[in-house]
């Protein structure tokens, strides 16, 4: 049951910044999107993706803990791809902030994380 509770608090906590700072750079609220620099868009996107997908993990704890699995499971997949875009505009040439590359190793890191404690909590559940 602490698993669970941690484990929720952490996809809404995660993911409502998540939602709440893309929104903030994609429509510039409060000057964040200058505040930002050089933010690539289809980071900026895959991440608001990503936070919702958190928030319905999140929900899907206490309802249907399968579904909170398999959106971790997209979330993560998302992630490593646009990870592996990323590289290639990188070696592109492509402008962007050496923070971007750190906070998409972290959420990477993360979303794989909660992705294979969501996997442990299905496994104890179906016990």
């Amino acid at each position: 049951m602490k698993l669970k509770i941690t484990h929720t608090i952490l996809l809404i906590l995660i993911g409502a910044i998540s939602v709440f700072m893309t929104l903030s750079i994609i429509f510039d609220v409060f000057g964040i999107r200058e505040k930002e620099g050089n933010y690539v868009m289809f980071i900026v996107v895959a991440n608001l993706i990503c936070g919702v997908l958190y928030l319905f993990a999140a929900i899907n704890n206490w309802i249907n803990l399968a579904y909170s699995f398999y959106s971790l499971v997209v979330a993560s997949l998302l992630l490593i791809v646009v990870f592996i875009f990323l590289g290639m505009y990188i070696s592109n040439g492509g402008i962007h902030e050496t923070k971007t590359v750190n906070a998409m190793t972290f959420r990477t890191v993360f979303t794989l994380v909660m992705t294979f404690l969501s996997y442990k909590m299905i496994k104890k559940e179906n016990k």
